[in-house]
């Protein structure tokens, strides 16, 4: 049966897939028609700081997408490993038959004072964020260019336009993120190869759930915390409001946006 939606047809490859913003953008991806690639660790590596998806919460995505009709080929790897990037996603491909596009969705963020930063969490950060977004996005591009172009989608964060405070390598990697995305938009869009940014502002996951000291670094600076506001009366956002954004940037209505950031952060960047 032919499956119909605004990416119907499209095989995407989601980064992050276990849970959070990654499931949601899998599941509307596949609402709207998408077959996925999906990836995460399926672990928690000793230098995230916190418990991240594990194999069960990949699995569990699967199963919701291709329950939504969705052809699903899932591969654990850490983002930050170039090789196991590449050769997961050409198997992947290999199996789906091409790739369309790609979310470069997974990161980790930390909160702390500078003054209390630390290497190994400076390097933990640096490395997923940014190097893992280069490893997925070079791991992609051959195989978008061999589909005569594509969408690759890149979610940033409000601390990729504003210097939030006590998220030092967060605030940098997304910043960082922000410049990958523009360079590889003008580098490939003669040959078809569209790059966007997405940036939310807090959102209900896991991973925003971790910043359970934040509200104490802001409490010992209360002139800190308007920074962190957002302008509509809402503290968070859902998945959903920025998997809705991730759908559009990929589907053909998106065909001329390149280069854009696209902010879904109930209008924290007014602030």
């Amino acid at each position: 049966m032919t499956r119909r939606g605004r990416v119907a047809g499209k095989v995407v490859l989601v980064t992050g897939a276990g849970r959070g913003q990654g499931r949601m953008h899998c599941l509307r991806l596949a609402e709207e028609g998408a077959d996925l690639i999906a990836v995460d660790l399926g672990r928690s590596p000793a230098d995230a700081g916190y418990a991240m998806a594990g194999d069960a919460d990949l699995q569990e995505t699967v199963r919701l997408a291709r329950a939504r009709g969705a052809r699903v080929v899932w591969h654990a790897a850490d983002i930050r490993d170039r090789a196991a990037m590449f050769a997961g996603v050409g198997a992947a491909v290999a199996e789906l038959g091409r790739l369309d596009a790609v979310v470069a969705n997974a990161s980790i963020g930390s909160q702390q004072r500078f003054e209390d930063l630390t290497e190994p969490t400076w390097n933990a950060v640096i490395s997923t964020n940014l190097t893992g977004s280069w490893n997925t996005i070079s791991a992609a591009l051959p195989h978008l260019l061999t589909a005569g172009g594509g969408s690759v989608v890149c979610i940033g964060s409000t601390g990729a336009v504003k210097g939030l405070p006590f998220l030092a390598p967060y605030v940098a990697s997304k910043h960082a993120v922000v410049g990958l995305a523009k360079s590889v938009a003008n580098e490939f869009a003669t040959r078809g190869i569209r790059v966007n940014v997405v940036h939310p502002t807090g959102v209900n996951t896991p991973m925003v759930e971790h910043l359970d000291s934040l509200p104490a670094l802001i409490e010992a600076r209360p002139e800190t915390g308007a920074i962190f506001a957002n302008a509509l009366p809402v503290a968070r956002i859902d998945p959903e409001d920025v998997a809705h954004a991730v759908v559009y940037l990929v589907s053909d209505e998106s065909r001329y946006v390149t280069g854009c950031e696209l902010r879904v952060d109930a209008g924290n960047a007014l602030r």
